[in-house]
């Protein structure tokens, strides 16, 4: 097989994703003053994970008005159609070399490269499928990860199934539940692993409550029954070691089951270009600017880490596309390095790590339920800020804003910055 690029083309910025991060990171940067961006997306439209995702709740923080998600990327999408963003679908990105020289692939040009200025990475996520999850039994037809269920029923117009149970309660199988119910399904019980679920207060409340559909935490399928089609599974309660307790086992017929079981970052690409991931998010270390460890390469978005507003996946895209362009110029200066750390309560944080003296938005998220709380910010033995919080839960993004004072002072200190909980 010859791989040869057959053309050879060049951009001052490059985009690799069309979803809700690229289009933000490419309209950012344009207004910024860069003209010569190319987005390049694998689907055939741009949009990405949103154009399934019919239900509203998208846009009150960055438009103040509530939309489904395909309007919501249209506002993007018409954004970059206005400014004549050029942009390439159906083009698979196969590699992005440390001198930022992305090589890519489509019926147009077949195998191709771009020389770019700065590379943005907006590849999203995708979902942890049912091989990843050691369950025993049969591998009859019926089980669907929550998103494919959501396209076929809102993008195909096919119902997997009438009797339904759902593991994981993530944002998208809690909607899933509630959309399914709507289509006239029957969803028997959703079921989480941990003691806590993994989607958003509000998901809880209107996709299971309001229906009446069952949340049972601390749950799991321990076994899948049917042939040729599924016929029921099995579940049960775990205790503190997440092992199943055979005395509580029940078995639930059913003829679907859908997992929604987790968001893994989409960084096959970001891997094999050498940069640096974080153990905990599976996305790029990065600095405020969202820059990579390869000077030029920056990550936004959902192959960052998993967000649960897409409203803050335009917020950070805005962030990269901007610094893209400063990159692009040379005005990008670096002049500190103070890490970013957490404790044991503080599951991980976006960025982690600072290379410059301005006001900076940390994300952070949590790793259980915690009530009455005191968000901490240190360096060393030193208390920069502090703030009560009445409940923080995984399904939660936090934020906590770091000023130019504080991140000058630990730099003085010569100490990490850590975000805890006390």
């Amino acid at each position: 097989m010859n791989t040869k690029a057959t053309k050879e083309l060049s951009a001052e910025l490059v985009i690799v994703g069309g979803g809700p991060a690229g289009m933000a990171a490419a309209v950012a940067a344009y207004e910024e003053g860069i003209r010569d961006i190319l987005i390049l997306e694998r689907d055939d439209n741009l949009g990405g994970i949103l154009r399934q995702c019919i239900h509203n709740g998208f846009g009150l923080h960055r438009f103040g008005e509530e939309l489904t998600g395909p309007e919501y990327a249209y506002r993007y999408e018409k954004m970059v159609r206005e400014l004549n963003i050029p942009f390439m679908t159906d083009t698979m990105v196969t590699a992005i070399s440390p001198e930022r020289v992305v090589t890519a692939q489509n019926t147009e040009y077949g195998i191709f490269t771009v020389k770019a200025g700065a590379v943005i990475l907006a590849m999203g996520c995708r979902e942890r499928p049912k091989g990843a999850l050691n369950i025993a039994g049969t591998r009859p037809a019926g089980i669907y990860t929550a998103g494919t269920a959501q396209k076929f029923v809102n993008m195909k117009g096919y119902m997997p199934g009438k009797e339904v149970v759902i593991l994981g309660s993530g944002d998208i199988g809690l909607i899933m539940a509630r959309r399914m119910t709507l289509e006239g399904a029957k969803v028997k019980a959703v079921c989480e692993l941990m003691p806590y679920s993994g989607g958003l207060a509000r998901n809880i409340e209107q996709c299971l409550n309001d229906f009446g559909i069952p949340l049972m935490l601390s749950h799991t399928v321990v076994e899948i029954h049917g042939k040729d089609r599924l016929e029921g599974v099995t579940i049960g309660k775990v205790d503190e070691a997440r092992r199943p307790i055979p005395e509580t086992f029940e078995y639930i017929p059913c003829d679907t089951l859908l997992l929604s079981c987790g968001l893994i970052p989409e960084n096959e690409l970001t891997k094999d270009a050498g940069i640096e991931l974080d153990r905990i998010t599976n996305g790029a270390v990065v600095d405020g600017d969202r820059e990579t460890d390869i000077p030029g390469v920056f990550a936004c978005g959902n192959v960052l880490h998993v967000h649960d507003l897409v409203d803050y996946v335009s917020e950070e895209a805005a962030i990269a596309g901007k610094a893209a362009v400063r990159f692009i110029r040379g005005e990008g200066k670096k002049d500190i390095s103070v890490q970013v750390k957490c404790d044991g309560k503080v599951r991980y944080t976006v960025p982690q790590r600072l290379t410059e003296i301005a006001d900076t938005r940390i994300y952070f998220r949590v790793a259980d339920v915690y009530r009455d709380m005191k968000v901490t910010v240190r360096a060393g033995d030193t208390v920069l800020y502090q703030k009560k919080k009445q409940k923080l839960a995984p399904g939660e993004m936090e934020t906590v804003e770091l000023t130019r004072d504080m991140i000058d002072k630990a730099q003085g200190l010569g100490a990490p910055i850590e975000i805890g909980l006390i």
